[in-house]
């Protein structure tokens, strides 16, 4: 089955069936250039929504996976197909098997320089059919980073797992695409850390109840006023189904 290309709010989303996920990723890995998927939360489609190079590389992502439930109740609201909602390290996992199942490489960017070791010794012993073809740490000075964009060009790796230490996180790649041969390229701020088990991951009850939010408060009291800006999206979608005719 073909992944379909929603819009809520304007935002592109894709909806893609877990069965549908190997298919998607192999086409991803035979394609050439730069590609790019994204994990979209309601604080990032609201971040969408504006001008500037975050938007434009959502919009020109190649596989866009909403992780909040509230992305899936804008669309049922708005009268169209209901995304799949996935749990953002489970999601990865599910790539790296894919990968390993097909005798892929992996390439690992960001995180402190034991979690990343760590990291990378956890993958092989899990993952022992993915090549690791190299790493390079975060917060890296910017006199270096065409190092790294040459490494990574070299290695021409499946995949690049971004990770915490990369400011640009997904503009990242997308501000460099030309830069590389052939590559998917996936940020999410906490996968190195989790896999080099220096990062707890949120609860699967906890995630599937849509709560997780909750964990980021408790580590960051300001993030309570997201509360503006989650208002901000339910007007906005009350907005759109009463006067807007493209969602």
């Amino acid at each position: 089955m073909a992944i379909q290309r929603i819009k809520v709010l304007g935002v592109p989303v894709d909806v893609c069936e877990p069965q549908d996920l190997e298919g998607k990723i192999m086409e991803l890995v035979a394609q050439p250039g730069t590609k790019q998927i994204v994990f979209l939360s309601v604080w990032d489609l609201l971040k969408a929504r504006r001008k500037g190079e975050y938007a434009r590389c959502v919009q020109n992502a190649d596989l866009i996976i909403p992780i909040s439930k509230s992305i899936l109740k804008g669309a049922k609201f708005l009268k169209q197909t209901v995304p799949i909602r996935y749990n953002p390290f489970n999601a990865i996992i599910s790539i790296l098997n894919v990968l390993e199942l097909h005798f892929k490489s992996l390439y690992l960017l960001g995180g402190r320089k034991k979690t990343v070791m760590a990291a990378e010794k956890n993958v092989r012993n899990t993952f022992r059919d993915l090549q690791i073809v190299g790493r390079y740490v975060g917060y890296f000075p910017k006199s270096v980073e065409s190092d790294v964009v040459q490494a990574i060009y070299k290695a021409s790796p499946s995949l690049v797992l971004v990770s915490e230490g990369i400011k640009e996180k997904d503009c990242w790649a997308y501000n460099r695409r030309n830069s590389f041969s052939s590559s998917i390229f996936l940020y999410n701020r906490d996968v190195i850390g989790i896999l080099g088990e220096r990062r707890n991951r949120v609860k699967e009850s906890t995630f599937d109840k849509g709560h997780e939010i909750w964990d980021e408060i408790v580590h960051n009291p300001l993030k309570i006023f997201l509360i503006f800006p989650y208002i901000k999206y339910k007007i906005l979608l009350v907005w759109y189904r009463l006067f807007k005719k493209e969602f």
